[in-house]
């Protein structure tokens, strides 16, 4: 019986001692029975006759190497098994004699050998050893459908999934070819050339019928499609000496006028593009030259014209700069895409070589491709028919491509807008393969240096030691997905994708009874104001356990106890360690803490890769983590609230929706608000607190700035509530005032109305009754708004007359007559009276003898340390200003954005989109209108229903049209209505703005 012992080839251990015996001396006596399997392609692929070495580097490996290599039969490979075994080979049904599998595509799973066997010896008694598996094993992205194919490689003992074996050790390693890269990253074992030019003649097939769909006859009908011929060389001559010729000598058609191709990319793909296109005979032109090239009556049609859009050419930064590589990919969400106004329209055909991954702007958005042809209408006939998108990106760079296609029907249309034409698409998604022996020879060279050093470590050889050997090992260690029944270092992340999919087979590894998938796991941490709403909506789903962690035992018990699904438990957040622990475990994570808590959750979420969604603005802190989340496959999505968040998705619809109708948008104004219900507003500042009452008091100190007729104004936190705007005009019931919301400008960039100077205003603001920007003004004159030095109570009512003597620098007796001389040095006479009046209500100065009105209610409970007036004042209003069961809230928001129509820059149209929302006994209208998005957006990403990656607000239609569609079912949908500027006397409110900051109040 043979026993046992781990491989001798293990990468991190392997041999660099300097050797003169190159590693393809003569073989020691144990080499003769190495052996490596050829292994047929999984049958259902019908097209896949590539195959990883050819018979000439299997002569090679048997001759010189002293190799046993076997091969399985297949009549479809683009070698047959004879030449196999003219070549040294021997057929083997199942290749379980083989150390090392070699295959292009995944093996299918009952393929898949995992038994270890005797090592390469002739001894009798050799032990046994691990077998090594080579392909595009397409796992190491979790691709759900391949976790269980990752685990045949990795021990149970380990990993959730695996293996039950008691011998870990001795489970294959798998090398994934794609992961074979060079010091520069760049892979170096693939077919990329190999893809450029069959995409690139299927493409000229899919163009030249593209061309009769409009009743013409190109020369391209001609264009050999790749797999027809025995040889690449075959194909080139018919395309030079067939098309190529009539297009010299006889022209393509002129009703096409010059056919112009756009070929976009800069690695392999593109460099087999161009490799073939010149074997037409092309003229290569630059992107500015394109208008006058399709508009000349007189350009020579002999020729076919190639224009090379690099990046530079088609992305353009939000703020008008060129574009930098370095800056494109350190700061993505910084740049935009024209290529579909500057190249597309005036393009014949598109050959797409260019990736694309979700952090990036794409070549071309759905909207944008509707434009694109839109305007290639009015270009010429056959502008913009045809995409080959040889990436085949399935809605990622060219967003419109809704799937792949195959090499049996290559070419399929499809209908951007119901009142264009149809667009040709090719996306082939195994072009390679299409020229099988090409390819395959070129793979063969590539991969069979790394093959013959792993040959040489499993035989225990010494390595020769110079740095060409060590960047190969250093590749195949970079390349090992799982080794030892373990996963390699960079893919220990892949433990998570496999659990999910072992626990959603319906058995464990270990049973195959049957059982119900088990639930999605959501972690929510923070039991406030906003969370009821979000709790209920998450917990209607039956799939889904929701685990509410908070530092108030009583609130998530609260929270949690009328659902089945739903638990809570006790946390501290500053516990990073706990929270971490909870993190891990969940699936999703939603974070209603306080904005500053945001970024430490958003780290671990990162770190142990789970998505988070918050209802906050997206912090600096936030925003400098997202290409560590990119990194990492995370999504964190931000501004999914109210404001931000209902806000940002109704105004990104309506724009989208004017610009389909080829509406210019001159102005956009927002205003939103949470205030009490008319009937229970008479109170100090008449607000009452719905959400943090320290994000009230703070938003009251925040700079501002916004772009009005045209003007850029800034007003500095400190004059803030004094630069306030009166009777904001959007109800003709309630009486409104409005405050300027922070920085304006930025969302000319997010909403898409770059560039700014084109936009006439851009102005966000927050909506209060009339009273409250005075009297909050007042609260900050005497210093109620200080947020850096504390102060320490002895009672509530000293809250103000410490305060004074921190904002006075002198000492304040409490007596009723000290405080008030004192408030008059701070507070105009004509608003004393008022101030005093919340002052006594509020109960923080000391009574008078004189008749006051006061609030029944207690105080709440004296903080014993020191704490800054702000945040004092905060815990105050939290309870002075609470609602009480029977009352309810109001939400108003509404968008009024000034368009006109194309051509009639005389005429204006003005559009508004409202919502008016008051609250209910069983929740406030602020936490529905905050929790609702927040629960539907994280659902639709626990679905993979959002494809964004990073630090993102709701700018992706995807995530903005699922959120408004599922608030309109729960009766918070927009209300939209326009207007003509010139049809009512009715003062809209850039007029309001401008009669206030223009004209003066």
């Amino acid at each position: 019986m043979p026993i046992l012992r781990r491989s001798p080839f293990t990468l991190r251990h392997f041999p660099r001692a300097p050797s003169s015996r190159r590693y393809h001396a003569t073989p020691s006596r144990n080499a003769a029975t190495l052996t490596i399997g050829i292994r047929r392609e999984d049958p259902q692929r019908i097209w896949e006759r590539r195959c990883p070495l050819s018979p000439a580097a299997v002569n090679e490996l048997v001759r010189r190497d002293g190799v046993q290599v076997l091969v399985q039969d297949c009549d479809r490979r683009v070698w047959s098994t004879d030449e196999f075994v003219r070549a040294g080979a021997k057929v083997h049904p199942t290749l379980s004699p083989a150390h090392i599998t070699l295959g292009i595509k995944e093996t299918p799973l009952h393929e898949v050998l995992t038994d270890p066997l005797p090592a390469p010896s002739e001894s009798s008694n050799a032990p046994s050893v691990p077998r090594t598996h080579f392909m595009f094993s397409h796992t190491t992205k979790g691709q759900p459908y391949n976790m269980e194919l990752l685990s045949k490689f990795v021990s149970e003992s380990s990993l959730t999934g695996g293996m039950d074996t008691a011998q870990p050790a001795l489970l294959p390693r798998l090398i994934d070819y794609e992961l074979l890269v060079g010091e520069d990253g760049k892979r170096t074992v693939g077919f990329g050339w190999f893809a450029g030019v069959a995409g690139t003649l299927e493409s000229l097939s899919a163009l030249a019928h593209a061309h009769l769909e409009l009743g013409i006859a190109s020369p391209f009908l001609y264009t050999p499609r790749p797999h027809t011929h025995p040889s690449l060389q075959s194909l080139r001559t018919v395309l030079r000496d067939v098309v190529g010729a009539q297009i010299a000598a006889e022209g393509t058609p002129k009703a096409l006028g010059p056919i112009v191709i756009g070929v976009t990319g800069t690695g392999k793909v593109a460099e087999g593009v161009f490799d073939l296109l010149r074997d037409l005979p092309i003229q290569m032109v630059k992107v500015q030259d394109l208008p006058a090239l399709v508009n000349n009556h007189d350009a020579d049609l002999h020729k076919v014209y190639v224009v090379h859009a690099l990046p530079a050419d088609y992305f353009f930064r939000h703020d008008g700069m060129p574009y930098n590589r370095s800056d494109y990919y350190a700061n993505p969400q910084d740049y935009h895409s024209e290529f579909h106004s500057t190249i597309a329209p005036y393009l014949s055909l598109l050959l797409n070589g260019t990736g694309w991954s979700p952090a990036f702007p794409r070549l071309m958005t759905s909207a944008q491709v509707v434009l694109a042809l839109e305007r290639a209408q009015h270009v010429g006939r056959g502008r913009f028919a045809c995409i080959g998108d040889i990436s085949c990106d399935v809605e990622g760079g060219v967003e419109v491509l809704p799937h792949s296609s195959t090499l049996s029907e290559p070419a399929f249309t499809v209908r951007p807008a119901p009142h264009l034409p149809p667009l040709t698409m090719m996306a082939v998604d195994i072009l390679p393969t299409a020229l099988p022996r090409e390819a395959s020879e070129h793979f063969s060279d590539v991969l069979l240096p790394y093959l013959r050093t792993y040959i040489a470590g499993l035989r225990g050889g010494q390595s020769r030691g110079d740095a060409g050997e060590q960047g190969i090992l250093d590749g195949l260690h970079r390349a090992t997905v799982a080794a030892d029944g373990e996963l390699a270092e960079p893919f220990r992340w892949l433990a998570g994708p496999l659990k999910v999919w072992s626990e959603s087979r319906g058995e464990t590894a270990r049973s195959s009874s049957s059982r119900p998938p088990p639930a999605k796991k959501v972690l929510m941490l923070g039991s406030g104001m906003v969370a009821g709403p979000a709790v209920g909506e998450i917990c209607r789903r039956g799939d889904v356990q929701l685990l509410v962690a908070s530092n108030s035992k009583q609130e998530a018990e609260r929270l949690t106890a009328p659902h089945a699904n739903a638990s809570s438990v006790v946390v501290d957040v500053g516990d990073v360690d706990a929270v971490g622990r909870l993190v891990a475990e969940a699936d999703l994570v939603i974070s209603l803490l306080p904005v500053s808590f945001h970024p430490a959750v958003a780290g671990l979420c990162i770190q142990y890769r789970k998505h988070l969604v918050t209802a906050s603005y997206i912090s600096p802190a936030m925003k400098a983590l997202h290409e560590r989340a990119v990194s990492a496959d995370v999504l964190l999505l931000n501004e999914i609230g109210l404001d931000p968040g209902i806000d940002h998705c109704s105004a990104l619809s309506l724009i989208e929706s004017l610009r389909a109708q080829k509406k210019e948008i001159v102005s956009f104004t927002s205003f939103c608000g949470g205030l009490p219900a008319p009937e229970y507003a008479e109170v100090p500042l008449r607000y009452k607190f719905s959400w943090s009452p320290r994000g009230v008091l703070t938003a009251a100190s925040n700079d501002a700035r916004f772009k009005l007729r045209g003007r850029e104004f800034e007003i500095d936190g400190g004059d803030l509530l004094h630069e306030y705007v009166p009777d904001v005009p959007i109800s003709s019931v309630l009486k409104f005032e409005g405050i300027a919301n922070r920085d304006s400008l930025p969302y000319a960039k997010i909403y898409g109305l770059e560039p700014l100077d084109t936009l006439r205003t851009v102005f966000r603001g927050t909506l209060r009754y009339p009273g409250f920007c005075d009297l909050m003004g007042m609260f900050k004159r005497i210093g109620l708004l200080e947020s850096v030095v504390p102060i320490q109570l002895d009672s509530w009512t000293s809250l103000v007359c410490r305060s004074l003597e921190q904002r006075l620098g002198m000492l304040v007796m409490d007596d009723p007559a000290s405080m008030l001389s004192a408030l008059s040095d701070v507070v105009p006479a004509k608003s004393l009276d008022g101030l005093l009046h919340a002052l006594h209500w509020l109960s923080i100065i000391p009574p008078t003898a004189m008749e006051i009105v006061a609030d029944s209610t207690a105080h709440p409970p004296l903080p014993r340390r020191p704490m800054a007036p702000l945040d004092l004042f905060a815990i105050l209003l939290a309870h002075k200003l609470r609602y009480e069961p029977s009352e309810r809230d109001l939400v108003v928001l509404s968008h009024e954005i000034v368009a006109r129509p194309s051509g009639a820059q005389d005429l204006e149209e003005v559009y508004t989109s409202s919502l008016v929302a008051y609250g209910t006994s069983e929740a406030s209208a602020m936490s529905r209108c905050v929790g609702l998005p927040v629960a539907f957006a994280a659902l639709q990403v626990l679905d993979g229903g959002v494809r964004a990656r990073g630090v993102q607000g709701p700018t992706e239609k995807e995530v903005y049209m699922n959120v408004l569609e599922r608030l309109e079912e729960a009766g918070l949908g927009m209300k939209e209505s326009v207007r003509v500027g010139t049809e009512t006397a009715v003062e809209g409110v850039e007029e309001r703005l401008a009669r206030q900051w223009l004209s003066g109040r």
